[in-house]
């Protein structure tokens, strides 16, 4: 299931770059390739917790079999009128709807694992710390075999492998017996419009992920900024690729861990430990300084990621609990794309030290957030 998950996500770390690179190599320009790119990060943001209310309701491999299919054909459209040097809004359209098709496949693992360890409770933080944790391969692995696909060949083969690992890992993960034996929600007449926002609690992780997301948009755009200052711009994938390790790190650390604090009690406490890793960024003058710290940046990262995880199935209401999993995703995916703009213009105005603070006070409000409305965090009873 992991291996699949990973496959099935391999286009996270694949499309945005490959489809920058694809424009790049037709002529566009890095604004109208950053349209696109983004384009299709806000579908996959938008689009996800009504893709999940689907599957709670009709299951998941009727929901996510056919999206996968969509979303190859959307990245074959997107190849096809680039290819043709048709007008930027049309790419950005293909980009979008190409986003929206995309199967929320996190969203679907994460109430797998509480079945599945239905008479092991206690490695549920294991299980949702190695989620997060393996989900950095995707970020990884993707750009790296784009880069070397490029290399070799040219963008479009890379979306073409982004397309055939959607549809063959989702296919794949849909066909084991844990998603086979997923059951939908009976219907029911007094379903809320709200879905799984009419849990506080819920309502409170999305608006606790929000300003993280917008610190991890920030810091990928202010590393290459810090790059171009005192090294080169192309050193910035190595620091990218260093904060997702300590990440991977910090993930597996804390599943490793026995813990007996309920997940309710240490969600604010990951929360804290996370911009108290990224304010030091401002400091180094150096990629040699700057590596060791971005690594340690990156160790509260799956913690806070996983200990979420864990506490959404505790508290999304009864029917919802795919569509409550995706809510912070979403979350993280706008304030990622938040950050990204923002940080372009902080960078090139004021500088990377002041890009990387506002990162770091972006972290802190979201620990303001889950601390102050710790309380609509514990489960019912």
């Amino acid at each position: 299931m992991l291996a699949l998950s990973v496959l099935a996500r391999l286009p996270l770390g694949i499309n945005a770059l490959a489809i920058v690179l694809l424009m790049r190599h037709e002529g566009y320009s890095y604004g109208a390739a950053g349209a696109a790119a983004g384009a299709m990060a806000i579908g996959v943001g938008v689009s996800g917790p009504y893709i999940s209310r689907l599957i709670d309701r009709h299951g998941q491999r009727e929901i996510l079999a056919p999206l996968a299919i969509a979303h190859a054909v959307g990245l074959a459209i997107i190849v096809m009128v680039a290819l043709a040097h048709a007008q930027v809004g049309i790419i950005v359209l293909a980009s979008l709807v190409g986003g929206i098709a995309f199967p929320p496949i996190g969203a679907v693992m994460r109430p797998l694992w509480p079945r599945l360890l239905a008479d092991r409770p206690e490695l549920l933080t294991t299980a949702f710390a190695l989620d997060a944790a393996i989900v950095e391969l995707a970020f990884v692995g993707g750009p790296l075999l784009t880069a070397l696909i490029v290399t070799v060949a040219s963008p479009a083969p890379a979306l073409a492998l982004s397309a055939v690992s959607s549809v063959v890992g989702t296919l794949a993960l849909t066909s084991l017996p844990p998603s086979r034996e997923f059951r939908p929600t009976p219907k029911r007449e007094d379903r809320h419009f709200l879905g799984a926002l009419q849990s506080p609690g819920v309502r409170t992780l999305v608006a606790a992920t929000l300003p993280v997301g917008f610190c991890f948009g920030a810091v990928e755009v202010t590393f290459p900024a810090f790059c171009e200052d005192v090294a080169t711009r192309g050193v910035a994938g190595l620091l990218l690729a260093i904060w997702s390790l300590g990440s991977g790190v910090g993930g597996i650390a804390y599943g490793a861990r026995h813990w007996t604090l309920p997940a309710y009690r240490r969600y604010p406490r990951c929360a804290i430990a996370l911009p108290l890793g990224f304010l030091p960024l401002a400091l180094p003058s150096s990629v040699a300084v700057m590596a060791p710290l971005a690594f340690i940046s990156g160790l509260s990262i799956a913690p806070l990621i996983s200990t979420g995880s864990h506490l959404v199935g505790d508290i999304a209401p009864e029917g919802t609990v795919t569509e409550a999993y995706t809510w912070p995703i979403t979350a993280l995916v706008v304030g990622i794309s938040l950050g990204n703009a923002a940080a372009g213009a902080i960078a090139g105005s004021a500088g990377w030290r002041e890009s990387f603070v506002i990162a770091a006070c972006a972290a802190l409000l979201g620990a303001a957030i889950a601390v102050t409305q710790r309380q609509t965090l514990q489960p019912a009873g």
